[in-house]
Order: C-alpha cells, then structure tokens, then sequence
C-alpha cells in the first residue's frame, strides 16, 4: 500500500459508506455503524474523518436536494471512488494476509 493507510475509524466509515452504496450522508452512516458495530460514533469525529478521506481522494461527495423535512437543508451524500476501492482492497489483502499467517488459529 505504500504511503496509502487507513487508520481503523477511516476503514470503518469507508466499508460503511460502500455498505450503504448511494444513500451514504452523516446520519445514515452514524446509524450503520451503531447498528452492526455497536459502537457510539460522534457526528464531530465522523465530519472530520469524511473530510479526511474526501481530501486523500478516497471518498467523493455531492449535495442532495433540499427538503422540507430538513428545513430546506441539503443532505451530502458521499461514494467510494476508484482510489478508495483499491485502497480498501489492498488493506482487506494485507489484514487477510496477517490472518493467515497465524498458525493453529481457528
């Protein structure tokens, strides 16, 4: 992977974010990862991480329409790009590896 690493957090989001294929925003995400993780995930650090990868190129982002239910605010909606499909592959490749490697470990 060379200089591309994914701390724990940022592969979870972006595992989540594919999960949740097209329908990704902040709330969606933070009740994936509540729900099959059962971990508690702070709107504040989930921000910061997205922000994170939008920046590395790993995630893309787009502004859906504004409803009423919102107050006319608009949900961002976020994708896995190419970029972060490898990454994502690479890192499932590498922790694969590091678990195979493990002798007598069922």
């Amino acid at each position: 992977m060379g200089k591309h690493h994914l701390g724990e957090f940022e592969e979870v989001v972006m595992l989540t974010v594919a999960i949740l294929h097209g329908e990704a925003y902040g709330v969606s995400i933070i009740e994936e990862i509540e729900n099959r993780l059962k971990r508690s995930v702070s709107m504040g650090s989930l921000q910061t991480v997205l922000k994170r990868l939008e920046d590395k190129g790993y995630l893309a982002s787009e502004l859906g329409e504004a409803t009423s239910v919102r107050g006319g605010k608009r949900k961002r909606f976020f994708t896995v790009t190419n970029l972060g499909k490898e990454i994502l592959k690479a890192t499932k490749d590498q922790r694969m590896s590091l678990w195979s490697a493990i002798p007598d470990f069922a």
